[in-house]
């Protein structure tokens, strides 16, 4: 059960990461729901195998680094250039 709910997750913001181009702050939000999901899936693996629990850790520190530096670049992104529109993005102007 958890290993469909948690492959449901997954899809789900598959289909958020990939459906939605207007705003970076969704796209952080939906990268972040995946990273959920597959921690869900990856602890529900371990805990069922009886393996050890610290490579999780490992990889949830990873993902927690992940998410400050995207949160760094949409607070970076936002005072450049006024918003998080990703039309409003030009690259020939850096």
């Amino acid at each position: 059960m958890y290993f469909l709910m948690s492959l449901f997750m997954f899809i789900c913001g598959l289909l958020a990461f990939s459906f939605n181009y207007d705003h970076f702050l969704i796209t952080l939000l939906s990268l972040e729901y995946i990273v959920l999901s597959l921690f869900l899936l990856m602890y529900m693996y371990m805990v069922v195998s009886l393996y050890d629990l610290y490579f999780l850790m490992f990889l949830l520190t990873f993902w927690v680094c992940e998410a400050t530096l995207g949160l760094s670049l949409l607070v970076s992104l936002i005072r450049g250039f006024g918003n998080d529109y990703f039309s409003s993005f030009n690259l020939l102007q850096c």
